[in-house]
């Protein structure tokens, strides 16, 4: 199996940068249907072993990342308080007491540091290893820290700073696993399982699909929400977001919009879906319509479109980019699912079944699509569930 980070990145300044023409550069260019958009992009990771996680973040070449952000200005791409409004969510009265955990592979040495930065920036409380806010382990549970890794690193930036931006009276527990072999990951996993008070689990990235005879004891873990991004290479089932044991997360192009919401969203043209040839479907989906015999993919999403992207700060430079960032991919969307689990509170008691069973508590995302499918819902978003956007994104916590 080959796996995949799931951050697509941005790399921008502060100022307003709309205007500039982009002229198509490096290896890989990244478009986008649905913004009708075009990146000048760079893969943030080389291609991995057989077997191994190699992150699928593409990092915008046509403008230069700055390390500060002007007096009085706020960074480019979406903070917590536009992610807070446009899913209706209790961010500033619930998640005390709870920790959501983030795996990842390598190590971010700056992560702590970083992560103060963003809260900063945005008025959050500190969430530092001092105050109790914040652990970093490796995947054994002491701090025998991995390699760094750069690429990754940006990955691990973007992961805290969505559970900052969502859940900030939540905890953070980073697990660094020490390579990014699916067995290291998978063990990093059970890792943060096993820690005292995580309610939510996040996984952003993925590979082919597969079976939990294979891996799934990784993921297994009742009474934690275990979140996973779908891929950001539209249709396609992947793993671990095909197993039974997860919560699937898509993704959304998500707008301001003069309407009672104030927000609109369509799929994103680069979620991940599909349907496992391997796992079992998740009893709750059945009354859905999903087309597939065994796990639809996916169940839930958020924002995840980079031209819609949400802002990130990381100081471990990667081929030149670093300071404030915006980000997109299913790595954004995942973590914020998580998030909004630990809002809830729930996980103790509930599965990854609930959001079926409240789907009255999403907002449903009845337009975009990933591609073109043999069985339409599979890529076209409509009205119920769809691959790329699943039952819908939060609307406060009540699905989860």
């Amino acid at each position: 199996m080959q796996l995949r980070s799931r951050a697509r990145l941005l790399s921008i300044g502060v100022a307003a940068l709309a205007a500039i023409p982009l002229t198509i550069l490096g290896p890989a260019a990244a478009s986008d249907a649905a913004s009708g958009s075009t990146h000048a992009t760079a893969r943030s990771c080389a291609t991995a072993a057989p077997g191994h996680a190699a992150c699928a973040a593409l990092v915008r070449t046509d403008i230069v990342a700055t390390k500060t952000v002007a007096p009085n200005a706020t960074p480019s791409g979406y903070g917590p308080s536009s992610l807070q409004s446009a899913y209706k969510l209790p961010s500033s009265t619930a998640g005390s007491g709870r920790t959501v955990a983030i795996v990842d592979a390598y190590d971010d040495p700056t992560a702590e540091a970083d992560l103060a930065v963003y809260r900063s920036q945005f008025g959050l409380p500190a969430c530092t290893t001092a105050n109790g806010c914040f652990k970093k382990i490796d995947q054994n549970g002491g701090t025998s820290y991995p390699a760094k890794d750069g690429g990754w690193g940006q990955e691990i930036s973007l992961d805290i700073d969505m559970v900052s931006a969502v859940c900030p009276n939540c905890h953070i527990l980073l697990v660094e696993a020490k390579s990014a072999s699916f067995a290291d990951l998978g063990a990093s996993v059970n890792r943060a399982a096993a820690t005292s008070g995580v309610v939510a689990i996040s996984n952003s990235y993925g590979g082919s699909d597969a079976s939990d005879a294979s891996y799934g004891s990784y993921y297994n873990h009742p009474g934690i929400a275990v979140t996973a991004s779908s891929g950001d290479s539209g249709y396609g089932a992947s793993y671990p977001a095909s197993s039974h044991y997860v919560t699937a997360v898509g993704g959304t192009t998500l707008s301001t919009a003069s309407n009672t919401r104030g927000w609109t969203e369509t799929a994103w043209s680069g979620a991940g879906s599909g349907c496992s040839a391997y796992n079992t479907a998740l009893t709750s989906a059945s009354s859905f319509g999903t087309g597939c015999s065994k796990r639809a993919e996916a169940d839930v999403s958020a924002v995840a479109n980079p031209s819609t992207g949400v802002a990130v700060y990381d100081s471990t430079a990667y081929q030149g980019y670093v300071g404030w960032m915006v980000f997109g991919g299913t790595s954004v969307s995942s973590p914020i699912i998580a998030s909004v689990y630990g809002l809830a509170g729930n996980t103790a008691s509930i599965d990854n079944n609930y959001p079926y069973t409240h789907s009255g508590s999403l907002f449903d995302v009845t337009s975009g699509s990933n591609g073109s499918c043999s069985t339409s819902q599979w890529c076209t978003a409509r009205v119920g569930w769809d691959g790329p956007t699943g039952l819908g994104t939060p609307n406060g916590v009540g699905a989860f």
